[in-house]
């Protein structure tokens, strides 16, 4: 007889297996199915985040930054560096350590809170509402259970060129542009968005020669327009060479080298040849194999599970979280939809405000933003006020050496109340969090500008934008 579970989870990337652990908290019985393996035929729950994303890149772009750093930056502090090498091995070591003690962390919390792992890949092999569904799972631990309610996060996976397929030898998805096993002495890269800056970032600092060719007109588009033209200077500086409005007309992988072909945005041909090609044109919800079609689960044309705005799907008692639905593909979106699910099926009142929800590039420098842009504040006829204030008149910042960017707070022009806030520079992925705080609790831009906020520090910064909303900036 299968097992049967209150709650069954069938992923367990960052929305799976925090709605996992959300459930069981609220004392509820769970399940959690993942078939994400490590070296060894070891589980490797984390989904894509931990094991082919947001964590080996940040991982990696840490040791690339610490050698350009070495290389570039510690003679200004007096330190010489003589003989600098990089081992790409050690490095990407490095980055397998960090992967798996964050699996092992995950697993950790599984035996903590009592939930059933399963490894192995889960899909719909029937039921209904009233005597629960029923999952099989495929793999390792191949059995099939049951579950009174389950929440689909099977998360994304990369989409690739129309007729160029992956081979992550050449032409590498997310997962061969972290695994490429010496710097390539030319890297293209197609697609300037989060991942394609983030890996061009990391194989330019360690010595590749980085093309990023970019379908849009514009340079991140969803970025604020003051940000997105500081940090395109600041990749410019770095020899990122960036291309706008490009069509690509083919691409030919060889034994050796990827030959690329387009048009310009003003519609002349060019060709490049490079030994790698990085693919981040965007990503794909992941249901190929969930049965969806055995039980009747609605998936639209792109693939994504449909669902409400509590993330219910069209089935009772079956609910969908993170990549796999509408909405931005971030980690943390998908985390507290997760959360806001269990709550939901334990009887609580779950809330996720997606005007609220932060995004994150982690480049050098970082870009940072949440809530609305000037360009969107200025098609919607929102009458707002503007403030920003530079990093280059910031102490901390040139203690550090690191002087680009400004952080820039956007605030309604009648009541004063936070629209956006907007970062490019240091640490950025940690000072937006002021931005989501103050949002989140309507702040005005007033309120920041009375919060003592220590000396020195690059919060500073944050205080002096709120009170440039006023024109009364201190330090400028």
């Amino acid at each position: 007889m299968s097992d049967i579970f209150d709650v069954a989870v069938i992923g367990a990337g960052p929305g799976g297996y925090i709605a996992a652990i959300r459930a069981a908290q609220l004392g509820l019985s769970v399940a959690c199915v993942d078939d994400w393996t490590r070296e060894g035929g070891k589980p490797a729950p984390g989904g894509t985040c931990t094991n082919v994303g947001c964590i080996p890149s940040k991982a990696l772009l840490q040791s690339s930054e610490h050698y350009a750093h070495a290389a570039h930056a510690f003679r200004d502090h007096g330190i010489d560096v003589t003989g600098l090498s990089i081992d790409v091995a050690r490095m990407l070591a490095r980055k397998d350590r960090v992967v798996a003690q964050n699996n092992d962390g995950i697993a950790f919390l599984f035996r903590k809170h009592k939930i059933r792992f399963l490894h192995g890949r889960g899909s719909f092999a029937g039921g209904n509402a009233k005597d629960g569904w029923t999952l099989a799972v495929e793999g390792a631990d191949r059995t099939e259970i049951v579950a009174r309610h389950v929440i689909v996060a099977t998360g994304s996976k990369p989409r690739p060129l129309p007729g160029v397929p992956f081979d992550n030898d050449r032409v590498l998805d997310n997962a061969g542009a972290l695994a490429i096993a010496s710097v390539p002495a030319t890297l293209g890269v197609v697609g300037a968005g989060v991942i394609g800056l983030e890996m061009g970032s990391v194989w330019r600092r360690l010595g590749a020669d980085v093309t990023i060719l970019e379908a849009l007109p514009a340079f991140l588009g969803a970025a604020d327009e003051a940000v997105a033209r500081e940090a395109r200077k600041a990749f410019a500086r770095q020899g990122l060479a960036i291309h706008l409005g490009v069509s690509i007309a083919e691409v030919t992988p060889a034994r050796d080298a990827v030959a690329v072909a387009w048009k310009d945005e003003r519609g002349e041909a060019q060709t490049a040849t490079f030994e790698r090609l990085i693919v981040a044109i965007g990503r794909v919800p992941n249901t190929d194999g969930l049965g969806a079609e055995a039980v009747g689960l609605t998936v639209d044309e792109r693939g994504f599970v449909a669902v409400d705005g509590e993330c219910r799907t069209n089935l009772p008692q079956v609910w969908a979280v993170g990549d796999v639905v509408r909405g931005p593909m971030l980690a943390h979106k998908a985390e507290e939809e997760g959360v806001a699910v269990a709550e939901r099926i334990a009887g609580g009142h779950g809330h996720v405000d997606f005007d609220t929800v932060p995004w994150v590039i982690y480049t050098s420098p970082e870009i940072a933003w949440v809530g609305r842009t000037e360009q969107q504040l200025r098609a919607d006829g929102v009458a707002y006020r503007s403030g920003s204030f530079p990093f280059s008149a910031n102490g901390r910042a040139r203690a550090l050496g690191d002087t680009t960017g400004f952080v820039k707070i956007l605030a309604d022009a009648k009541t004063d109340r936070i629209l956006g806030m907007h970062v490019v520079g240091p640490y950025a992925s940690e000072l937006i969090a002021e931005g989501v705080v103050a949002m989140e609790f309507g702040a005005s831009s007033e309120d920041i500008a009375r919060i003592c906020h220590a000396h020195p520090s690059l919060s500073e910064a944050t205080k002096e934008a709120a009170l440039a909303v006023d024109k009364r900036t201190l330090n400028l």
